[in-house]
């Protein structure tokens, strides 16, 4: 299997094999993809879906004249085509068709249509997921209609209990009878997992199970109770316009089931108590007839679908989070491209004197540099929130992990005018930890407080110690946060409330990484805040190791120069022609000597006629990727001495093993730097012992 490092992923098969029930159709409905999970639950194959009008893979049952599958699902899509909304439908009865396409299956499903957009905001396709909730249905209609039917056969018995008590023979028989049937009947009730409720034709309780019991609490309506005296106070919870509207006392299921109605509803109850608490009921209600078809009752099957309705809330607030952190990404990633874009019409024109040159070149420096970090703090997020970082733990002083932090942060600090205050033991602290990491959760919570405290606004870090712990306090007099978003300011995607025109930047992903970093070190992270306007105090706690000598240490090993060089043979490879062309530019201005190939197999034969120095390697290429390349220049004598060097999108600290494990002598990540690029092709050239090369300026 290719390494992670190595290939970009497969997002057709990573879709197809996402466990939700999806396809996806074209804006003339016909299927363009669909998951693994979607052809398990249609007992469908690929082959058979693929490029086919969904309607005619899946039309409606022949055999059911009442079918309505077909006609809903057209109609949501073309909601979707026409308002460019998600549309959520109500679950719905469409069978499938099975046995070659001659016999339906009945189904039901539950069914979300979402709209897919281009990068010009063009409706492209429908994503069309579905959940297969048949069983459920099915499950929820027998037991209503076996509750209906042993509810009515009470019924009929106490009826004949009537007529019979004339015989005292026949009276003590239908008795027994009785008896043995309430004895089934309660059977029955005692093991079905919703609530039983029947009621006779005056709305009073004769049955209840202990199920009901579980949901209703105490008080809860029992036999003898009149349902509509007793209920409890419901609010709708059907997510219509009525959300949330109280319910009257005829609009309960069992009500209108008294009326001869089936009936079904989601409702929000109140139940009461010490401490009340919400609920939320799937209740479904059907009457019970007699012989000359009169409701002479009914029976209600309540289900607790609190947790579900949980459940759903948090997806879509995960999915809302998602769409927030999507948008922002885009804003973040559009500021730095806006003036590389400018600069580069500016460049094309040809009418710019030196200087210009200068300033245009350094705006896009910059500003690759801020791209380069946005996709750096990316990856870093999602390596260190799945656990794929290795920490280095060793001792250091608290205080000049502080100290370094601090600096880091303090040109913001400094161009926002806050006031900074720092306290700190007069004593070293010894802590545990990665001092990289350390320093980085430090630097995101000042740059936090720099972020959302107005200029000339105050900041404070205390560092005390704790018994074994070493405590960071950072204070602010921001913007503060409303108590609902302190639960949540440390997920992922998550940012306090900021205004239309971004000012604070970011990508929500800083505070993620401070509590999953100090998780890792075995310490706590937690925020306090009064209110919107009181400002934030974040407090760190980390292992502490007390009463230990200071340990003696070296400074930072200088800044290695970049050594007396010789011009090189360079052959760039990257099938993307723009940065191909711009590397091969770059190692030209160096003093070498550059040929640029955008494709793998025009390298290899390039290799085979000409002596190269170093190749410059994408590791994505197409057809033959960096990989594979390499082993095969390492196998021909002409390149078998040539320096391989991989330059990659990907730059963790895995994938630099990996490029020196398949043979490779060095790795650079993109946007390469041209001092470590520099560096590198004079560490070649010397190895090689020839003179430097003439460096022109630029």
């Amino acid at each position: 299997m290719p390494s992670d490092c190595s290939l970009a992923p497969d997002f057709r098969a990573l879709f197809e094999a996402t466990p939700a029930s999806c396809l996806v159709v074209a804006p003339d409905f016909h299927i363009v993809a669909v998951t693994d999970a979607y052809l398990a639950a249609t007992s469908r194959v690929r082959a058979e879906l693929l490029g086919r009008h969904i309607f005619d893979a899946f039309p409606d049952n022949p055999d059911d004249p009442a079918s309505s599958g077909v006609k809903n699902l057209r109609s949501s899509l073309e909601r979707v085509l026409r308002d460019g909304v998600r549309d959520t439908m109500a679950i719905q009865k469409y069978d499938i068709p099975v046995v070659d396409d001659e016999t339906f299956e009945e189904r039901y499903w539950s069914p979300v249509n979402t709209p897919v957009f281009d990068a010009q905001g063009r409706l492209t396709h429908v994503i069309h997921r579905v959940e297969d909730v048949t069983e459920i249905v099915l499950a929820e209609n027998q037991a209503l209609a076996d509750a209906a039917t042993i509810a009515a056969q009470a019924v009929e018995i106490r009826a004949a209990n009537q007529s019979l008590r004339d015989s005292e023979q026949q009276a003590l028989e239908i008795a027994r009878q009785a008896e043995a049937e309430r004895q089934r009947l309660d059977a029955v009730l005692d093991a079905a997992p919703v609530g039983i409720l029947v009621a006779d034709r005056d709305g009073r309780i004769v049955r209840t199970n202990p199920a009901n019991a579980e949901i209703w609490g105490v008080p809860r309506p029992q036999p003898g109770d009149v349902f509509a005296e007793v209920v409890s106070q419901g609010q709708w919870a059907d997510g219509s316009p009525r959300q949330g509207e109280p319910l009257q006392a005829d609009e309960w299921p069992l009500a209108r089931a008294l009326r001869g109605e089936r009936a079904r509803a989601m409702i929000e109850v109140t139940l009461a108590g010490a401490a009340p608490e919400r609920r939320t009921v799937l209740a479904s209600a059907a009457p019970i007839v007699d012989t000359q078809g009169r409701a002479v009752g009914a029976v209600a099957a309540v289900m607790d679908v609190s947790e579900r309705v949980r459940a759903e809330q948090a997806l879509r607030e995960a999915d809302r989070r998602k769409d927030e952190f999507l948008a922002m990404l885009a804003h973040e990633l559009r500021n730095p491209l806006a003036p590389i874009s400018s600069a580069a019409a500016l460049l094309a024109m040809g009418r710019l004197d030196h200087e210009q040159v200068r300033r245009m070149s350094e705006i896009v420096e910059r500003q690759a540099r801020h791209l380069a970090g946005l996709v750096d703090d990316l990856l870093d997020v999602s390596r260190i929130t799945r656990g794929l970082i290795t920490l280095d733990m060793a001792l250091h002083d608290g205080t000049r992990v502080l100290q370094e932090a601090v600096e880091q942060v303090r040109p913001l600090l400094e161009a926002r005018q806050h006031r900074l205050t720092v306290q700190m033991p007069s004593d070293p602290v010894q802590l545990i930890g990665d001092r990289k990491r350390v320093v980085q959760v430090l630097t995101n919570l000042l740059t936090n407080a720099a972020k959302y405290t107005p200029p000339e606004g105050d900041i404070s870090v205390v560092m005390v110690t704790d018994g074994a712990q070493l405590v960071i306090n950072v204070t602010d007099n921001g913007i503060g946060m409303e108590r609902e978003f302190l639960t949540s300011a440390f997920d992922l995607f998550s940012q306090a409330h900021h205004t239309a025109d971004r000012s604070q930047g970011g990508l929500g992903i800083g505070l993620a990484v401070v509590k999953r970093l100090v998780e890792l070190h075995g310490g706590s992270v937690a925020v306090h805040s009064d209110g919107p306007g009181q400002g934030s105090r974040f407090t760190v706690r980390l292992p502490l190791v007390q009463a230990l000598d200071e340990r003696g240490g070296r400074g930072p090993a200088p800044a290695p120069g970049v050594p007396s060089a010789r011009s090189l043979k360079v052959m760039v490879v990257d099938d993307n022609v723009d940065a191909a062309g711009t590397l091969g530019m770059l190692v030209e201005a160096l003093g070498h000597r550059v040929t640029v190939e955008c494709g793998p197999r025009k390298a290899l034969k390039q290799a085979e006629h000409e002596d190269v120095d170093v190749f410059l390697l994408d590791l994505g290429l197409p057809d033959i990727d960096g990989f594979e390349l390499a082993r095969r220049l390492r196998s021909h004598p002409r390149s078998a001495g040539a320096a391989l060097v991989a330059v990659s999108g990907y730059g963790q600290a895995q994938d630099k093993i990996c490029a020196l494990e398949a043979g490779f002598d060095y790795h650079l990540v993109k946007p390469a730097d041209p001092g470590e690029l520099e560096r590198v092709l004079a560490e070649i050239s010397l190895r090689r012992g020839e003179p430097a090369p003439h460096r022109p300026t630029f």
